[in-house]
């Protein structure tokens, strides 16, 4: 058969719904046994336990939990140990910001949450972290106040043009638009001494919904803390990069470790931060800026001027995670591993608990079936990380000093991290979206009693009818609308444990969670995230941790016992010609948008738009941009859409007989295909980062930029780049599909 009619076969067979018939039909008797026990008001118990007092790491009641994990892994029949790191952790010292001059001066900002009525485990927080942000650099300043929005790219082109300069001052950013890290580096690389960041109430407290304790959103006094480590250069231990932080590692001096920032940062509360902004001066700020504060926001910038002090321990603590094994009776060397983080920044009920728990039932489930008599056919690795909160610490040492082993033996890394009530959220590598569609049609929603596939359906169908709606979901409800098509999963960036798997050591990897119901960004990263919030308003009676844990086990349970490859690579296909023509329409747009500004240049329309009586300059003039050759990425895409469904119907149609020598050396073939989509050179700025098809951006933090060597560059006006890495990029799909070639060859016993 030629490979035009093969691929003709398999549009047929796909129009037909006939695609798939190689795989075989899940262990339905295994997986009802396997919910049978599923407890959720047993999850509830542990979550309530584990969520008691602050969680961050090096607390007491981390490692206690950290014992915990392990114990009841080995009680439920599991190969389990802790398996120790050495991680650059800072914890304050000493921390103050001080209002010195300007309206409402003197004012000390109140860096401490207080207890909230009703709610028992806020009055626990003797041992919990002040307002914090790990990773900041230590400092003792003093400078006047510039209101910089959300403080990213775009806001300090707006300030250029308003002519106001952070340099040698404090940027005070609100929380949205951006990952956090973000905004005090980029306040850095403008020059800034010194950063603030605060939630708007507009983005995250009472414009959106009533605050705790009546409703879920955050009250006056909170805050969020989190890490500004620059994870987009790489995540882990800023002084060990690359490699495992075991006691003895050779480290990099702090002050050349890069990832860490050098300026002083703290988080602040909307209470705090209204007498702060009241303060400042200059322009009023453009509209777009406003929160909802009861205040005429300034841009400031000669107005009130502020004290940040920041001072750290920057020892080393302990990473104490934890990893259980269910040996594989058949494939023992092929790996099938699972994770979510258990640290969090105080309580963590919400992130990351309400997700471990959900783990926590699986592994008890999976045991039991064991003890019941069952073996999977390959070896299923549980992992209970900790220290993802300052940086991904925990995982990506491990990762990083597993790196040979993991390479050589994982298949499949699947995470999930908070959880709540709602919608099925899947996102990850390609290949494996047939298969979460088809475990999200055996999962029941608990609210409606419907597939929880059926569900999601219908929400992507209606958020396309809406008002407003953009190309991208009216795309997406066309899809929906149509049964015969599965939904779509989205690209992994960062800001979980998946990333040094996906993107640094090649292995493919899924992210799992529910959500969009409950509300718990009202109390991410506070001391408020906590056993009563989570089960009041984020996820009542833990319905959604039954929900993870279903859906995540059958993830497991299907990939570890499965005769046959499970992925569908025409559904990567797919994907990667959508991210090439997507490039493609940017590249236009850039050329379209810089011909653009130099005609307004030219005919001083900047000027002239200008209100007179306000200060304003013009905008840098941008890089003119260049023809691009997107030929060899073009090819490759084209390439990878053949060989990929060569491989899916030869799979589909033969896949059934192989023999077990032929099974055993498809295995061989599949097991390290997704390493062939990274470059030992990297990405431009950040070669950890090797992965051509999916990176976390340089300026999204946690979003995902696909394509990110040719995208980026394409973005950021760095031509010479972008023509680099089409070609790298084409390098990278050609191998993948040289690799589903000789798979292809396999199967048909050539």
């Amino acid at each position: 058969m030629t490979r035009r009619t093969r691929l003709a076969a398999l549009l047929s067979a796909c129009a037909l719904g006939a695609f798939g018939a190689a795989q075989a039909q899940p262990n339905r008797d295994l997986e009802s046994r396997f919910d049978a026990q599923i407890d959720n008001a047993e999850m509830g118990r542990w979550l309530k336990t584990m969520a008691a007092e602050p969680n961050h790491v090096g607390a007491p009641h981390n490692k206690a939990n950290a014992d915990m994990t392990l114990a009841q892994f080995k009680a439920w029949g599991w190969d389990a140990k802790i398996e120790t790191f050495w991680v650059l952790y800072p914890t304050p010292l000493e921390v103050s910001l001080e209002l010195v001059s300007g309206e409402g001066a003197p004012f000390k900002a109140t860096l401490t949450e207080r207890a909230v009525p009703g709610d028992e485990s806020s009055t626990r927080l003797a041992d919990a972290l002040p307002a914090y942000v790990a990773f900041q650099g230590d400092g003792d300043v003093t400078a006047p106040l510039v209101y910089v929005n959300y403080g990213m790219p775009a806001d300090y082109d707006a300030l250029e043009r308003m002519g106001i300069s952070v340099k040698g001052k404090i940027a005070i950013a609100r929380y949205g638009q951006g990952w956090r890290g973000l905004k005090p580096k980029l306040a850095q690389d403008h020059g800034a001494v010194g950063a603030i960041i605060y939630s708007d109430p507009r983005d995250d407290g009472y414009s959106t919904d009533d605050v705790y304790p009546k409703g879920a959103a955050r009250p006056p006094q909170g805050f969020q803390r989190g890490s500004v480590a620059d994870m987009t250069l790489f995540p882990g231990d800023p002084t060990t990069p690359g490699y495992g932080s075991t006691k003895n590692a050779k480290r990099l001096a702090r002050e050349d470790a890069p990832t860490i920032l050098k300026i002083p940062a703290l988080p602040i509360s909307y209470a705090d931060a209204q007498v702060l902004l009241q303060s400042l001066d200059g322009p009023v700020a453009p509209a777009a800026w406003r929160g909802s504060l009861p205040i005429t926001y300034h841009v400031g910038g000669n107005g009130g001027r502020a004290r940040l002090v920041v001072k750290s321990d920057w020892s080393l603590k302990p990473a104490h995670n934890v990893i259980a094994r269910l040996k594989g009776a058949q494939r023992p060397d092929e790996w099938v591993v699972r994770g979510n983080h258990r640290d969090g920044w105080v309580m963590g009920a919400s992130d990351p608990l309400s997700g471990h728990v959900a783990m926590m039932g699986e592994a008890k489930a999976l045991g039991a079936l064991k003890k019941a008599g069952w073996r999977p056919k390959r070896t299923i690795v549980y992992t209970s990380w900790d220290a993802e909160e300052p940086m991904l610490l925990g995982s990506t040492e491990w990762a990083e000093h597993h790196a040979a082993e993991l390479k050589a033996k994982a298949l499949i890394y699947i995470n999930s991290d908070g959880n709540g009530r709602g919608f099925m959220s899947a996102a990850g590598s390609h290949a494996y979206q047939h298969l979460v569609n088809q475990v999200a049609a055996d999962v029941i929603d608990p609210q409606t009693g419907v597939p929880v596939r059926d569900r999601l359906r219908a929400r992507v169908a209606v958020n396309a009818t809406v008002a407003g709606a953009n190309d991208r979901a009216k795309a997406m409800g066309k899809i929906a609308a149509d049964p015969a098509q599965d939904l779509p999963i989205e690209a992994l960036g960062s800001g979980s444990d998946y990333s040094s798997f996906l993107q640094h050591l090649g292995l493919a990897s899924l992210n799992i969670a529910y959500g969009g119901e409950g509300e718990s960004g009202g109390v991410y990263h506070s001391a408020y995230d906590d056993y009563e919030h989570h089960s009041r308003f984020v996820d009542p009676g833990h319905a959604y941790a039954g929900a993870l844990a279903k859906t995540a086990g059958r993830l497991v349970l299907r990939i570890a016992d499965a005769d046959l490859p499970v992925q569908r690579y025409g559904d990567f296909a797919t994907t990667v010609a959508g991210y090439a023509d997507e490039v493609k329409k940017l590249a236009d747009a850039k050329r379209e948008e810089s011909v653009t500004q130099a005609r307004l240049l030219a005919t001083n329309a900047y000027k002239l738009a200008d209100d007179p009586t306000q200060t304003s300059g013009l905008p840098t003039p941008m890089a003119a941009s260049v023809a691009l050759d997107f030929g060899p990425l073009d090819a490759a895409a084209a390439r990878l859409k053949a060989s990929a469904a060569a491989f899916d119907l030869a799979l589909a149609a033969r896949g059934p007989s192989l023999s077990a020598a032929q099974r055993k050396r498809l295995d061989a073939l599949i097991l390290p295909l997704e390493q062939r989509l990274l470059r030992p050179e990297g990405l431009p700025f950040r070669p950890w980062y090797r992965n051509m098809v999916y990176a976390p951006g340089r300026f999204t933090g946690y979003g995902a930029k696909t394509l990110p060597g040719v995208r980026e560059a394409i973005e950021e006006r760095r031509f010479a780049d972008a023509a680099r890495y089409i070609g790298l990029t084409g390098e990278a799909l050609n191998a993948y599909s040289g690799g589903l070639d000789q798979a292809t060859a396999v199967i048909d016993g050539r």
